[in-house]
């Protein structure tokens, strides 16, 4: 796969460190991403989210949840066990992991919730009102205003 060279871009633009940083998260996502622990990610509604995580044979002292510069670390280490087992078949893996989700603007983690071996997080975008789209109610102008408007315009 092709390099780009993003320096121009950072070099000559202000406020648009977001656009180079996901351009930049993209293109170094070329490596294969870890397959474990599988997740699924569903929208709830309009504004919310839930990422569940299959982290069957962890309990809840063995897993993180962790948000950080606009990052969701989800990690996880199983405790020492007791050595005194012996397993003639071990096909529950609990090894270590780290999974990234990275957020987008405005998305808060709202609560977490372990059940029968799923992790379920849910996330709710909080658009502030000052971001929100808003009407602009247009008043009627005084006849007068009117008028003047009328003039104007047979004038030219």
């Amino acid at each position: 796969m092709r390099s780009f060279d993003f320096a121009p871009l950072h070099r000559s633009t202000v406020g648009f460190d977001q656009i180079a940083n996901l351009m930049d998260r993209v293109m170094a996502n070329d490596a294969p991403q870890p397959s474990y622990p599988p997740y699924n990610i569903e929208k709830l509604d309009d504004d919310s989210y839930r990422i569940s995580i299959a982290v069957a044979g962890f309990t809840e002292g063995d897993l993180s949840v962790e948000v950080r510069e606009k990052s969701l670390i989800v990690s996880a280490r199983k405790a020492d066990e007791d050595t005194d087992k012996t397993y003639l078949h071990r096909g529950i893996a609990t090894r270590a992991f780290e999974r990234r989700f990275h957020l987008a603007d405005h998305v808060q983690v709202t609560g977490a919730a372990h059940a029968d071996g799923m992790l379920h997080i849910d996330l709710e975008r909080q658009v502030p009102e000052a971001l929100k789209p808003r009407q602009i109610q247009i008043a009627r102008a005084p006849k007068a205003i009117e008028k003047d408007v009328v003039d104007a315009n047979t004038v030219n």
